[in-house]
């Protein structure tokens, strides 16, 4: 079975410039963990994860070293709000890794498995065709096994 089989074609997006207010938004209300942020043409250039979003709170290891960056979490909690009006270019993870619609999806699940993913962008080239979680690999793994009983 390939990727193309079993991705989802319908991929909410942003692009570089939208505001975190409204990604914070879309994953919130929308139970995404990331969105794929695209250019002109459904070109991919970035991925946007919660993980991505809240990393933004920590200092960085030269600020610990240097004593800078005070480890308060519940005063880094409350700086949350200073992310909101940066832009998805500004967090993003540039050049995603992504896997090919006509990739075994065993073989997705190697590469999703190797970066500790649970979903992935699809992309044929640079361009965005889809996404592929390990909850749509493992269905359809499920459903074609249970078919052939």
């Amino acid at each position: 079975m390939l990727v193309k089989e079993i991705m989802t074609r319908a991929v909410r997006t942003i692009n570089p410039e939208t505001r975190l207010t409204e990604v914070a938004s879309i994953m919130c209300l929308n139970r995404f963990s990331g969105l794929p942020v695209i250019e002109q043409d459904n070109i991919i250039i970035g991925i946007l994860s919660e993980q991505d979003v809240l990393r933004y709170l920590f200092p960085d290891m030269e600020d610990i070293i240097t004593g800078i960056g005070v480890l308060d979490f519940e005063h880094r909690e409350a700086e949350y709000k200073k992310v909101l009006p940066l832009k998805a270019a500004d967090l993003m993870t540039r050049e995603p890794v992504t896997v090919n619609p006509e990739m075994p999806i065993l073989k997705a699940v190697s590469v999703m498995a190797r970066r500790n993913f649970r979903r992935i962008p699809v992309a044929d080239g640079n361009k965005l065709v889809g996404m592929v979680s390990l909850g749509d690999i493992h269905r359809a793994i499920f459903m074609q096994s249970f078919a052939q009983n």
